[in-house]
């Protein structure tokens, strides 16, 4: 079983360091497996659905509590600028690293925290209620990819895999491009994201390929639980999961703030 993702690159090469066997399963036997009765991580050592959802919702509260801070106290760009570069370099740490790191991972997710709560409050103020409807919007979506996938209606092929990875370095060439000529007053600026007049092309294509990569996630950490992943792997998908998220709430943030300004 291969993946696009280093995160989930990372847990694939523990299982197999372990003596595992990394194979790849269809849905039904996927869904066999999570009807039967759960085996307890504690027993097995192996992650599972559980831990995942366990490591992820902490590493989440731990960005609210600090975004909601950060919010509160209105610390302006200074924070922003240290939240963004410190989450940016741990989370490339974290991304390579063997090793799982649970109290760096819960120290990327404050500087998460301390970014979105900045940025976020930074939006609000501009465009009044725009955080509430990024919030709802990105919600819906995760709910919607969620119950898709789990129903079938999506399926993560290797087709699928090369077609949302060749989408993704267009969408970055693009977004690079796009920034270089608004340094050049080329097209206009936009705003907070400061992007030239590929702002809408480039937002409504963030949101969509966003959302496609959480459906990846899903599939990797179906995968990993399946494959005999040891259960401090959990720490990893749940970082992982946290990446895309945030990544969906900030194209989400910039879309509707492109739509109300326009």
């Amino acid at each position: 079983m291969q993946s696009s993702n280093p995160v989930f690159k990372r847990g694939l090469a523990a299982i197999e360091n372990r003596g595992g066997t990394v194979v790849d399963q269809s849905t039904d036997e996927l869904n066999n497996l999570y009807n039967a009765p759960a085996a307890s991580s504690m027993r097995t050592g192996r992650m599972t659905i559980d831990d995942v959802v366990a490591r992820t919702a902490l590493l989440f509260v731990v960005l609210v509590g600090v975004g909601s801070a950060a919010w509160t106290l209105n610390l302006g760009a200074g924070a922003l600028l240290i939240g963004f570069l410190g989450a940016m370099g741990l989370g490339f740490y974290l991304s390579f690293t063997q090793k799982v790191k649970p109290g760096l991972t819960i120290a990327y997710a404050a500087l998460e925290g301390l970014a979105l709560g900045t940025l976020s409050h930074m939006y609000e103020v501009q465009y009044d209620g725009i955080v509430g409807q990024a919030l709802v919007a990105t919600i819906a979506a995760i709910a919607g990819v969620l119950w898709a996938y789990k129903s079938k209606r999506i399926r993560v092929t290797p087709k699928f895999t090369r077609v949302m990875m060749s989408a993704l370095i267009g969408y970055m060439v693009l977004g690079i491009g796009s920034l270089i000529g608004s340094f050049f007053g080329l097209g206009n600026g936009m705003g907070l994201y400061g992007l030239s007049g590929f702002g809408p092309l480039l937002a409504v294509g963030g949101v969509l390929l966003a959302t496609f990569f959480l459906v990846m996630d899903f599939d990797q950490i179906e995968k990993m639980i399946a494959s005999g992943a040891p259960q401090e792997q959990s720490w990893r998908a749940g970082f992982a999961l946290m990446v895309t998220v945030v990544w969906l709430y900030l194209e989400v943030l910039r879309l509707i703030s492109i739509l109300r300004r326009d």
